[in-house]
């Protein structure tokens, strides 16, 4: 350290005192100052009052450096110089009282009892020596340093220095307005505005919810079998009805007149009602079809999944619109769904079923619920949905063996703004007079099944049946009384009929579903050495055997499947990526560039919103203390010429030190002035 050059010094507790002295030793001696050469403890503060006399045996400090130019002296400051000095230097070693000092200042009062002592950041003060100048007392001015003249961070200026936004230190960068500045800045404006069309127009592109379809086809080790839902064509056999049944359901089912009731009777081989005959007071159609519809007991010949014997205990029992009908695999009440290891016939469920043409009802007038045809109605569906056999069943004859080989197909569609999916089922149930309509809804009886499109058709046909009718038909589901056979004919046949042909039922695709692809083949059978085989086993003719007997075989082609999938077209990380190449491209910015500006945006802030205020009520506080030291300075000229002196016993008050800046309040913060 020179003589002349300011320094700082921070001085830990512990060793505070050792460090200080060594300092202060190297101190005196690059001054050369016997005042502080005799001291040896602390370096003593050289003071250049030319008035009083130095002690004896002590010199003036004999150097000297050429003289600055001089201006007026500093009304609030006393002439006084001093060369090399330590002011208000806190004590290290318990001393009392201040260390020298030049006339005419003073030093902050601490206490002696903290052990911690910070040496922190000294201001640096300059004046001319009195030894070079020995004739006048003029200050210096303070030269401004880096700190100085550093702008602050709510500048412009800064922030497009330090910006990784490429062309914004050319456009606001130091010196005047110039032609290359202004060509600078029309390439950042065309840059800007060319990256803010190209992202208006992706995430418009975005805004518009593009999807496409993925068809892919994969193979697995192991198929679930779907389920196989089989319908007789004929509804009702004719050797289960009764004189009651005619009587209810005859104009309803057969569109018989209660004359024409004896005349169905003879046609069907049974005698004539008799005269004292009474009908029911009430009737159950489910109980009808249970009763008189035809039973897979009575179907059923033979039954074989993947070479093991079933029955039909296998099968579950379900209403339709075509009646009574019989579902393999079905998985309900938590049955096991069946799976298949391998594809190909003889691989699946191979059924032998008697369709009963001996029991079919004689057409007596063509009505719609007149069968014409003979045989059996299949459905192959999943297990999630349930069957809509009138509509989507085919149809398997009697003299034949059909095989059905079926491809799974898995279907995935996206939910709104990308699809129409929906995965949420729908209530079929309809209170239409509720007894609180401001009350909450009565709770649900069961879960309800998971969301399919023939189940949200089936509750939608079921709801409106029940607003025009007030009942529901026997296959609907839900908990309203099932319509009479007068209901049937006057009210829930029409209506349904109605409602298919007027399609009024809108119900959005599953967002995940299973069909199955289906390919038919059929040979003649049985044979003539079957059918005497087969004649003999049952205990039927030959005739009988040909014209009722029929084989079905279902099963996969091969264990593979398909995938239809609808994806989205533009996701968001490729609109974020699109939007990120863009601002490279354009503007040559990134995420941390944006980070970079809202941290620019909260110091413009800080700075000029918040340092208003701040300003504003330091200006207060400022004003007040001006006034109070003030009055300290105008007590301070009786202590002009006192000799600053050390003391080991207690330290007596002292006033603040009359320096050029504002000295800190704090206990823990000392100053070191030096001149240059």
């Amino acid at each position: 350290m020179l003589p002349g050059r300011g320094t700082m010094l921070y001085l830990g507790t512990r060793w505070a005192p050792v460090l200080y002295l060594g300092v202060a030793a190297w101190l005196s001696r690059a001054a050369d100052c016997p005042v502080c050469q005799a001291s040896r403890t602390l370096p003593a503060l050289c003071y250049g009052d030319p008035s009083p006399a130095p002690a004896k045996g002590a010199r003036a400090c004999s150097w000297s450096r050429p003289a600055r130019p001089s201006r007026p002296p500093n009304p609030r400051q006393p002439g006084q110089c001093f060369p090399t000095s330590l002011l208000c230097l806190a004590p290290l070693l318990h001393l009392s009282g201040p260390l020298l000092a030049p006339a005419g200042t003073s030093c902050l009062a601490r206490p002696w009892t903290d052990p911690l002592f910070f040496l922190s950041p000294c201001h640096l003060v300059t004046t001319p020596s009195p030894l070079s100048a020995p004739t006048s007392a003029p200050t210096m001015k303070t030269p401004s340093g880096p700190e100085e003249a550093r702008r602050p961070a709510s500048d412009i200026r800064v922030f497009a220095s330090s910006c990784t936004l490429h062309g914004l230190g050319h456009v606001f960068g130091p010196g005047r307005l110039t032609p290359r500045r202004g060509l600078w800045a029309v390439a950042v404006l065309l840059s800007l505005a060319a990256f803010l069309y190209q992202v208006e127009e992706r995430v418009r592109y975005y805004g518009e919810f593009h999807h496409e379809t993925a068809l892919d086809e994969r193979e697995s080790h192991q198929l679930t079998f779907p389920a196989v839902t089989l319908c007789n064509v004929n509804p009702l056999r004719r050797s289960r009805l009764t004189p009651n049944d005619l009587h209810w359901a005859g104009p309803a089912l057969l569109g018989l007149e209660p004359a024409e009731h004896a005349a169905f009777l003879r046609a069907l081989g049974r005698p004539p009602t008799s005269p004292g005959f009474m009908p029911s007071p009430t009737f159950d159609m489910a109980r009808l079809y249970a009763r008189a519809g035809h039973t897979l007991e009575d179907m059923l010949l033979d039954c074989r999944y993947r070479g093991q014997p079933c029955g039909p205990e296998n099968f579950t029992t379900i209403f339709t619109r075509m009646g009574q009908c019989y579902t393999f695999n079905s998985g309900t009440n938590g049955a096991e769904l069946l799976t298949t290891p391998k594809g190909g016939a003889g691989n699946g469920l191979e059924v032998m079923l008697d369709v009963q043409e001996d029991e079919y009802l004689p057409v007596w007038k063509d009505v719609e619920e007149t069968p014409f045809e003979v045989g059996i109605r299949v459905q192959i569906h999943s297990q999630e949905e349930p069957p809509i056999i009138d509509q989507l069943g085919f149809g398997v004859a009697p003299g034949y063996q059909t095989f059905v080989s079926c491809q799974k197909q898995q279907l995935s569609f996206l939910p709104a703004p990308w699809g129409d999916c929906s995965s949420r089922s729908q209530d079929p149930d309809f209170d239409s007079e509720p007894s609180d309509p401001l009350g909450p809804p009565g709770p649900t009886p069961g879960p309800r099944p998971p969301y399919s499109l023939m189940g949200c058709r089936l509750a939608c046909e079921t709801r409106y049946v029940a607003r025009k009718c007030g009942c529901r038909m026997m296959h609907m589901p839900g908990g309203a009384p099932v319509c009479s056979p007068q209901q049937y004919k006057d009210c829930a046949n029409p209506a349904l009929d109605a409602m298919l042909r007027k399609d009024a039922c809108t119900c959005p695709n599953p967002c995940a579903s299973t069909r199955y692809a289906k390919e038919l083949s059929m040979v003649r059978m049985p044979s003539r050495p079957a059918t005497r085989y087969l004649a003999r086993k049952y205990n039927r003719s030959e005739a009988y055997i040909a014209d009722n007997v029929l084989v079905l075989d279902i099963f996969f082609e091969a264990l593979n499947y398909e995938t239809v999938e609808q994806k989205k077209a533009y996701e968001v990380s490729e609109l974020l990526g699109d939007i990120g190449g863009q601002m490279g491209l354009f503007i040559g910015a990134s995420l941390l560039t944006i980070l970079e500006i809202l941290d620019y945006l909260c110091e413009v802030f800080r700075d000029r919103v918040l340092g208003y205020f701040w300003n504003r009520k330091r200006s207060q506080k400022h004003s007040q203390k001006h006034s109070s030291t003030n009055l300290l300075q105008e007590g301070m000229g009786s202590h002009r010429n006192e000799v600053p002196h050390l003391s080991l016993g207690p330290r007596p008050p002292t006033p603040p030190c009359a320096v050029t800046r504002t000295l800190s309040a704090s206990h823990r913060t000392c100053y070191l002035v030096t001149r240059l």
